[in-house]
């Protein structure tokens, strides 16, 4: 169970509907022949992966979790939080990698950082109106 003060970010449940509906329509074809049964596991697998694939941000770590398995990365280790060309949040980490957090976009930064118990400053430098 999560924390009250763990912030969670997940994809839209919208996927998980529309894994269950693909799941439901894929039943016919997989009982045809039994050699198709295994059609069957790609909807259960996206539905999984919608239900688990996050970011998970706490005071002291980020979890970035996946189909299978997690990571989890300490504050200290990460040395920034950008976006990408396609507005998905990226934390740059002290080792050269680069992470790309599940479920969080650019937008989502502000809510992310707040979990940390730290605050963005109101304008930064470089942003219009100095």
């Amino acid at each position: 169970m999560s924390k009250p003060d763990t912030v969670r970010f997940r994809y839209n449940q919208a996927i998980l509907v529309a894994a269950v509906i693909a799941f439901v329509g894929a039943l016919p074809l997989a009982s045809a022949r039994t050699y198709l049964l295994p059609v069957l596991l790609l909807p259960l697998a996206v539905a999984l992966w919608a239900w688990r694939a996050g970011t998970d941000a706490d005071a002291r770590e980020l979890r970035v979790r996946a189909l299978a398995g997690q990571r989890r990365i300490d504050w200290d280790q990460v040395l920034e939080l950008v976006t990408d060309q396609r507005g998905r949040a990226v934390a740059r980490l002290d080792d050269g990698q680069q992470v790309t957090l599940p479920a969080v976009r650019g937008v989502d930064l502000p809510r992310l950082v707040s979990a940390t118990g730290q605050t963005l400053p109101d304008n930064p430098a470089g942003a219009p109106g100095q």
